[in-house]
């Protein structure tokens, strides 16, 4: 979606119209949208349709709402991740003392809503476009459904309790919604993506790369499937996508560096252009976010010493760190280097271990060459290794074990990491969990966290966070309560619709 700019489509305003002092005739102001002059063309189509895509970056689009909102509201609850304490950013959600006024959680439900109700126009207008060929429309409208089913999950996992709105709604008195059944917002992201699936296209054109395929139809459903505790239904869906063209990228670093956008690892990516031209700041951040003050970074946010320690288990067959380790932390390690955005090039460790403000650093997303240093790389929702990482947890829920290990040792292959010998259920599940998951997909978007609250909220082997959070050392585990499972609803929506009730605790 990189050629498109994010357009926001005004279609509730009414067209002025300028009238001569007998009324004599009466002209349509041709600079203001509205429904009948916007909904004519494919150009139109796909413009809406592209600001669907844009919510993703925040309900206004910009990369400060998502990295320094949205993905932090995402990430720094988990165990993988220490936040900076001397930014602000986060602070209270990292430490679990947040209130109902936290940004974080209102920027993830502003967007999520936002997206909807874009998504929701798409479902309303394009089927009656004369413009479109019927092919077209069915692809505009699979890509509408992925989207409100992707904002949806993000409010089904985030918030539990949540209006469920299916409808473009320009109606005062219904702007006002209840909040549904957890099960029927489960139900209508099943029901979304089922009906999207085999209208998506397999592969976009070049041009178009970035746009939701049926692999990432699959992917997202076999992923809501596992949220839900659905064995079966998750083992099926994700082997579908073990069964297309995907693969793993030979050389791990390349899904973070730039080097492979949308490649045969990719499922589904956040997408950023780093475009400067007429005013644009198309960029991500991460480059800066996590690099050292000494290679020009920002410092907001370190690997745990849980991860880093649990990392330095993942060895090859020399006993060495695999490549996955090295190209996702910047440790303490003589075969530890990263890329430096002021020298211009990777710098060791050891040479400058005593520059440092902090012990370790993630590297992920950090190589960038551009002399101004504006990242344009994608930041990736899914790729394959979850896939295969989540196929295998659904098979050894579904007594399958040794086939899991099977898929798990393709990932860890990927990274010349030795390969997992035989295991019981039990073992493996915690091994998935506790070891695979994080490993191969620190820092990742949205995904430890969660990760972390689906096994508190399941019921196979449940797993207390609060005890997971005491025994990895995050900082201030003391806090959390059972209320932090989930954010609060945002007191912002609370103030302006009183049929919404707080979630418990909060």
């Amino acid at each position: 979606m990189k050629k498109n700019r994010y357009i926001l489509i005004a279609l509730l305003t009414i067209s002025s119209l300028i009238s001569c002092s007998d009324d004599f005739i009466e002209v349509a102001n041709k600079e203001t949208l509205t429904d009948s002059s916007f909904w004519q063309t494919e150009s139109h189509a796909l413009q809406a349709l592209t600001a669907t895509y844009g919510a993703l970056h925040g309900a206004d689009g910009s990369k400060w709402t998502f990295f320094e909102e949205i993905y932090v509201a995402m990430a720094y609850r988990g165990d993988d991740i220490i936040n900076n304490t001397a930014e602000t950013y986060g602070r209270t959600l990292a430490s679990f003392s947040n209130t109902t006024e936290e940004s974080g959680p209102y920027n993830i439900w502003q967007a999520a809503y936002t997206g909807i109700g874009r998504a929701n126009q798409i479902l309303e207008q394009v089927p009656e476009m004369e413009a479109l060929s019927q092919e077209t429309k069915d692809v505009i409208v699979a890509e509408a459904k992925f989207l409100r089913a992707y904002y949806y999950f993000w409010l089904a996992t985030g918030f539990e309790n949540v209006p469920l709105m299916l409808n473009f709604e320009v109606d005062l008195d219904n702007l006002f919604p209840s909040q549904a059944p957890k099960s029927e917002v489960w139900a209508q992201i099943e029901k979304d993506l089922i009906e999207a699936e085999p209208k998506l296209l397999l592969e976009h054109p070049s041009e178009w790369k970035g746009r939701a395929t049926q692999g990432a139809a699959k992917a997202l459903l076999g992923k809501a499937y596992l949220f839900q505790e659905k064995w079966g239904e998750a083992e099926t869906k994700l082997a579908e996508v073990v069964g297309m063209d995907y693969d793993l990228l030979d050389n791990y670093a390349d899904n973070f560096n730039g080097n492979s956008e949308n490649g045969p690892e990719s499922i589904f990516e956040v997408q950023f252009s780093g475009d400067r031209s007429n005013g644009n700041d198309e960029r991500q951040v991460f480059n800066f976010e996590i690099a050292p003050a000494a290679f020009g970074g920002w410092e907001l946010l370190f690997p745990s010493q849980w991860l880093v320690d649990e990392m330095k288990t993942d060895l090859d067959a020399n006993g060495d760190p695999s490549e996955r380790v090295y190209e996702s932390i910047f440790f303490d390690d003589p075969n530890s280097e990263m890329y430096s955005m002021e020298a211009g090039e990777n710098i060791s460790y050891s040479d400058v271990a005593l520059d440092l403000n902090h012990p370790k650093y993630f590297k992920k997303y950090s190589f960038n060459v551009d002399e101004d240093f504006y990242n344009g790389t994608n930041v990736t929702i899914i790729r394959f290794a979850d896939v295969l990482l989540m196929y295998a947890e659904a098979l050894n829920e579904n007594n399958k074990t040794p086939k899991a290990i099977i898929e798990i040792n393709k990932v860890r292959a990927r990274s010349n990491a030795v390969p997992l010998g035989s295991m019981g259920k039990d073992e493996l599940r915690n091994q998935i969990r506790h070891h695979e998951r994080p490993v191969e997909l620190a820092m990742e978007f949205g995904i430890r966290w969660f990760d972390l609250y689906r096994w508190q909220r399941g019921s196979t082997a449940t797993e207390s966070i609060k005890t997971t959070m005491l025994n990895h050392g995050k900082p201030n585990a003391d806090n959390f309560t059972d209320k932090h499972i989930v954010f609060p609803i945002p007191l912002q929506e609370l103030n302006i619709n009183s049929n919404l009730n707080q979630n418990t605790g909060w």
